[in-house]
């Protein structure tokens, strides 16, 4: 499955991107296949790799504030192979005719 997901930590400065160097740390040392983007993370693997990786970024965001919100959005399509974050793209851009900015 591939998800997005974003840990915001909440009661903190006005830039994240501390926080977020924190849980992107996590999510590389997961070994899953990931794309950061402006808006949240994007990661592939099974539920409860990617739940185990959402669960480890909520409980180091935890270390910083009392609150915490948590954004997910969830593709799940059962019986495709990995790699879908790239092949989902190329499809898209093939479909499209355009060089799609990354």
């Amino acid at each position: 499955m591939v998800v997005q997901f974003s840990v915001i930590p909440i009661g903190k400065e006005e830039s994240l991107s501390d926080s977020v160097s924190h849980m992107v740390k996590i999510v590389d040392d997961s070994g899953l296949p990931y794309s950061l983007n402006a808006m949240g993370t994007v990661v592939e693997g099974t539920w409860d790799e990617v739940m185990g990786v959402i669960k480890k970024c909520k409980t180091e965001a935890l270390k910083e504030t009392a609150r915490v919100f948590i954004n997910i959005s969830m593709d799940i399509r059962p019986g495709k192979p990995m790699d879908r974050m790239r092949e989902k793209v190329c499809s898209v851009q093939k479909k499209s005719g355009l060089p799609l900015k990354q």
